[in-house]
């Protein structure tokens, strides 16, 4: 008769861990208001990759100007990592859960956080912006952020277009050269 331990040993040893688990990917954490900078220096501390997309932001007090940077996502902060390791995020004091649905992380497109990355980092003049789905939807083909598709809109002296994340429902205004952009057809407003 085998004991209890063996059998648990053997069974252990027979599964195979979901691939989803063991991989790492991009995923979105929601954070408690304003907390997003002490969230990324813990995940600093731990070594856990991470990205904190920040802009510049002119406040006026009574008497002088300040730049800050502040948070391009206010609320989140991304992290790369396996599934399994999920606790040494969750642990962390101000960080609420992983976004996800039906109770699950949800995976960013690998593809959409490098583009993100890549573009943030050339100081692209990249500022939050309200979502929004009207106007003429069109694909970025150069500069930083080429191969996102957005929704443009005119400034008073430059192109902005507007992208979405869809995971965690934010969108950030970029600036764009008319020759980075492509029109996309419109839909059918009939159907």
């Amino acid at each position: 008769m085998q004991s209890i331990a063996v059998r648990a040993e053997r069974a252990s040893s027979s599964v195979t861990p979901d691939p989803a688990m063991v991989q790492p990917h991009w995923y979105a954490i929601y954070t408690c208001a304003n907390h997003e900078k002490r969230v990324a220096a813990e995940l600093s501390a731990r070594a856990v990759e991470h990205f904190l997309p920040l802009y510049s932001s002119v406040r006026r007090w009574k008497t002088r100007r300040v730049r800050l940077d502040l948070p391009l996502f206010p609320g989140y902060v991304f992290v790369r990592l396996a599934l399994v390791e999920r606790l040494r995020v969750l642990q962390i004091p101000s960080v609420v859960r992983l976004v996800g649905f039906h109770g699950l992380p949800t995976a960013l497109p690998k593809s959409e956080m490098e583009i993100l990355r890549a573009g943030l980092s050339q100081r692209s003049g990249a500022e939050p912006h309200p979502s929004f789905t009207v106007g003429r939807r069109v694909r970025i083909t150069g500069g930083p952020f080429a191969g996102f598709d957005g929704v443009m809109k005119r400034g008073k002296s430059s192109l902005r277009v507007v992208v979405s994340l869809d995971v965690i429902q934010r969108s950030v205004a970029v600036e764009v050269d008319r020759a980075e952009i492509e029109l996309r057809p419109e839909r059918d407003r009939h159907s």
